[in-house]
């Protein structure tokens, strides 16, 4: 098993916002059967402004297939455009769970 985080960092008062999408985004996975992310907003940290969405997967095969398969969607298209203007950069992470 694999957890994988995408980390988001929003421009300054773009955090609610992204959070809709990505929300929206989560609702739309359930509905295709797909396990929907954790969806995490900074309280403190390095960096403010900050989402994460966590996700645990069996494999990275499976995740990469997914998430190909979620953002052909035209719906999850719809709700993620303009999602750039929202941004400043990101990156992913991803572990092997262990115990």
């Amino acid at each position: 098993m694999y957890l994988v985080r995408d980390i988001v960092h929003c421009k300054p008062g773009k955090v609610r916002e992204m959070l809709g999408k990505f929300k929206s985004l989560s609702g739309l996975m359930a509905k295709t059967g797909a396990k929907p992310p954790k969806l995490y907003t900074d309280v403190s940290g390095e960096r403010f402004w900050t989402i994460v969405a966590e996700f645990e997967v069996g494999s990275m095969d499976g995740f990469m297939t997914e998430m190909e398969k979620e953002m052909s969607n035209p719906e999850a298209q719809k709700i993620m455009t303009g999602y750039h203007e929202l941004v400043q950069e990101g990156s992913r992470e991803i572990y092997k769970v262990e115990g």
